[in-house]
C-alpha cells in the first residue's frame, strides 16, 4: 500500500473551528494561547502565533469547519492528488486563503472538510512561548472506518493502535511525517473532534504553558501526564466553547518501526495514573 500522506510530508497546517461567538474565542486564544487575533470579515477571525494558525468562523459550537494540512511542495500535493483521483473521493469547491490556489479540498468518511495544500509565507509573529500546532484528534463512531480511509485511501500510516478485548479498534495514531502522529481517531458515541494540540518541544515548555495558564486563572482539566502512544507529555485545558486543547511535549520521532498494539486501559492513555476512556 502505497504511503501517499507520508511521501508527501504533511504537516497540520491550520485548522477552522465554528462558534456562536467567534470574538469571544478568539479573545481567548489571542491571550490564552498566545496568537493575535485579527477580523477578516463576515464574522470571521484569524488567530495567528509563531508556527500556530486558527480560522474562526461564525456557526455551531464545537464543530470543525475544516482541517488543512500543508505538504512538503509542489510533488508531494501532485501525489496526493493522483491518489484522491485514483480513489474516487470526492472533491469540493472549498477555499483556504492560507494556502495557495492549488490546494484540494475533500470530505472524509465522516464528513469532515478537509484540505491538501501548500502553504503561502506567513507574516513573521512572535510568541513568547513555544507551541506549534501539531496534531488533530477525532471523535468517531467508527474508528475501523477512519483507518480505511486515511491509511487505505490517503496513504496515512499507522503508528499505533488501542484495542479493545474482543479485538475492535479503540483508537489508532496515523502520521503523515516522522511525528508520531499528525492525525489521531478515538471511538466514541459522537462524530466531531476529540482535541487538538500544540507541540510545547520540551518538559519546561509545558511547565512555561501551566504557569502562563495559571496567571490567567485557567485550570487544566487533565494532566500533566504521559501517553503510552507516542511516549509524550501531556496536559489539557478547555476553551470557553468546550474544545479541548492538548499542550504536548516529547512526542516520539519515527524513523523506521513496526505499528505498535496497545490494550485500552487506563495506562495506555496515561503511564502516570488517571486517563479519561473514551470508550
Amino acid at each position: 500500500m502505497t504511503q501517499t500522506a507520508l511521501m508527501a510530508g504533511a504537516y497540520l497546517h491550520h485548522i477552522c473551528f465554528e462558534s456562536p461567538n467567534p470574538e469571544r474565542l478568539s479573545t481567548f486564544y489571542g491571550k490564552i494561547l498566545e496568537m493575535k487575533p485579527k477580523p477578516l470579515g463576515d464574522s470571521r477571525w484569524l488567530c495567528s502565533g509563531e508556527k500556530r494558525q486558527i480560522l474562526i468562523k461564525k456557526g455551531k459550537k464545537n464543530k470543525l469547519a475544516f482541517a488543512a494540512f500543508a505538504c512538503r511542495d509542489k510533488e508531494g500535493l501532485n501525489m496526493l492528488k493522483k491518489r484522491i483521483n485514483q480513489e474516487g473521493i470526492k472533491v469540493t469547491s472549498l477555499k483556504s486563503n492560507l494556502f495557495k490556489s492549488d490546494s484540494i479540498s475533500i470530505i472524509d468518511q465522516d464528513g469532515h472538510n478537509i484540505f491538501f495544500g501548500l502553504a503561502k509565507s506567513q507574516s513573521k509573529v512572535s510568541s513568547k512561548i513555544n507551541g506549534p500546532l501539531q496534531h488533530l484528534t477525532f471523535a468517531t463512531l467508527d474508528v475501523e472506518k477512519f483507518v480505511n480511509f486515511y491509511v487505505g485511501k490517503l496513504g496515512f500510516c499507522i503508528s499505533d493502535r488501542v484495542i479493545h478485548p474482543g479485538g475492535k479498534l479503540a483508537t489508532c495514531f496515523v502520521r503523515s511525517n516522522h511525528q508520531h502522529h499528525t492525525v489521531a481517531c478515538f471511538k466514541s458515541d459522537r462524530v466531531g473532534v476529540d482535541h487538538h494540540s500544540y507541540e510545547a518541544g520540551e518538559w519546561n515548555t509545558i511547565r512555561d504553558w501551566c504557569d502562563h495558564f495559571a496567571s490567567n486563572n485557567i485550570e487544566l482539566m487533565w494532566g500533566p501526564g504521559r501517553h503510552g502512544p507516542g511516549n509524550n507529555l501531556f496536559v489539557f485545558i478547555e476553551d470557553p466553547d468546550g474544545n479541548w486543547i492538548e499542550i504536548s511535549a516529547e512526542l516520539e520521532i519515527i524513523q523506521d518501526r513496526l505499528i505498535k498494539d496497545w490494550p485500552q486501559e487506563e495506562k495506555t492513555l496515561n503511564l502516570w495514573g488517571k486517563a479519561i476512556l473514551r470508550s
